[in-house]
């Protein structure tokens, strides 16, 4: 204990880092002050029904995600998440648009303009979603007498664009924490977000228990049990391969230069380098089987109702979670394949001077690692799916409160993980660039004088 209380009067002690964690903190005030202030001309006090539909299935996925902007009808109700869809789009659309390949491979020009490309197309997704999430609030139990002025165009044209300002507002929230504050921007504000659901849904949680089945007893197995998946969850996020690499290194000796061994380092490959990115995609394929089942034209079939059953609010259900865990597996192995460019890696090791003993430079390496990462991602897809479908299972077998269950896997978990690991990790750069401990290993205090 007293080494964490060093730990964090040593961050004190660094001014860059002190101001930074405070610019974070009080951006990330900022925004959860905007989740709490309701669109103009909507009666707070007729949203309760709002607040029961978005508890529970997709929406209450959704609504953790935007820390209870969705069910507040606030200001940042379409929360942060048309900006990830941009980032999904824009980063997909690289794979074969010839003009997006040539922008990645510019630099830091070429990142600024698809930057500017992924805000642009965040507007467009928000000026669809916002007269769609206002329109579908009378779906949500919302009542026509909730809506002050009425939902003609004088209602509805601000309401869209301050909904539409509120998320490029966010975006510009997160872009200035990151460039301003400590870790990545866009994924504190969804942290803090599903942080902000977390005391609520426990409470829900213990009350349900003190009065109803299990007591004080089952609520502790339940702590425990989420403990186990947290540590689960870092060991996810953090686990590695090491392959070995051996640089040649030239010295000059006698007159001449001569080629001797360099030291031996290693190529970390992530067992799950894809993050959560195939959750977020599985979870957007697994809306298309409850709108089809309620399509006009189906929806009176058996077959119709069969998907509405199954997969239009049922993210607990035997047959949702099957799906989601094959999409998972799937969508880990197509993003991996995207994003972990092993054939550059092998050409970039291969100019350096490296190699991997026992394989030679250049394609035989790029296959090398391709090989790997095949091997490695099939355990790591089957981990991140049993992780996603966990929530489900502990209804089930625990009976646990839905909006709890929610905490105990899927993207939630491991977005509060995955983030919270990168920032102790930049914190851990900013005290071992100053020669003190870091957060993730303790010791003595190693500041020169």
């Amino acid at each position: 204990m007293k080494n964490f209380f060093d730990t964090i009067s040593n961050i004190w002690k660094i001014e860059e880092l002190r101001n930074r964690i405070g610019i974070t903190l009080m951006l990330l005030l900022v925004y959860r002050f905007g989740c709490q202030i309701v669109l103009p001309g909507i009666d707070t006090s007729q949203l309760g029904a709002l607040a029961d539909e978005t508890g529970q299935g997709i929406f209450g996925l959704l609504n953790a995600f935007t820390g209870g902007a969705f069910a507040n009808a606030s200001i940042f109700a379409l929360g942060i998440m048309p900006y990830i869809s941009a980032s999904i789009v824009v980063q997909l659309m690289g794979i074969a648009i010839p003009y997006l390949q040539k922008l990645q491979k510019e630099g830091e020009s070429g990142r600024k303009t698809i930057n500017q490309i992924t805000r642009w197309l965040t507007i467009g997704i928000c000026i669809v979603q916002a007269p769609a999430y206002l329109y579908g609030l009378e779906a949500f139990g919302v009542r026509d007498s909730a809506f002050l002025i009425g939902k003609g165009l004088n209602f509805m044209v601000p309401a869209v664009i301050i909904l539409v300002t509120g998320c490029v507002f966010a975006m510009w929230l997160g872009e200035k924490i990151t460039d301003k504050g400590i870790g990545n921007g866009i994924s504190l504000l969804i942290m803090i977000g599903i942080i902000a659901t977390l005391p609520q849904s426990f409470a829900q949680e213990v009350v349900s228990r003190l009065e109803g089945v299990g007591g004080p007893m089952l609520i502790l197995v339940e702590v425990i049990v989420w403990f186990l998946v947290i540590l689960a969850s870092v060991l996810l996020v953090m686990a590695t391969r090491q392959i070995p690499v051996q640089y040649a290194r030239r010295t000059a000796s006698g007159g001449y230069e001569k080629n001797v061994m360099g030291s031996r380092q290693y190529i970390p490959l992530k067992l799950n380098a894809s993050g959560v990115m195939p959750i977020i995609f599985a979870q957007a394929i697994m809306f298309v089987p409850g709108l089809i089942g309620s399509a006009d034209f189906l929806k009176d079939t058996g077959a119709g109702q069969w998907l509405q059953v199954n997969f239009g609010n049922n993210i607990f259900g035997f047959w949702y979670n099957l799906v989601f865990a094959l999409l998972i597996i799937i969508f880990t192995y197509f993003y991996t394949a995207i994003t972990v460019p092993t054939n550059k890696m092998a050409d970039d090791l291969k100019r350096s001077g490296g190699f991997i003993p026992g394989i030679r430079p250049g394609k035989e390496t790029g296959d090398f690692l391709d090989k790997i990462m095949s091997l490695i991602t099939l355990p790591g897809s089957i981990f991140l799916a049993l992780l996603a479908v966990l929530p489900a299972v502990v209804v089930k077998l625990l009976d646990v409160q839905a909006g709890w269950a929610l905490f105990f896997g899927g993207t939630s978990l491991l977005i509060m993980v995955g983030v919270a690991i990168d920032t102790v990790q930049q914190v851990n750069a900013y005290l071992l660039n100053r020669h003190y401990d870091g957060l993730m290993k303790s010791g003595k205090n190693r500041k020169v004088a």
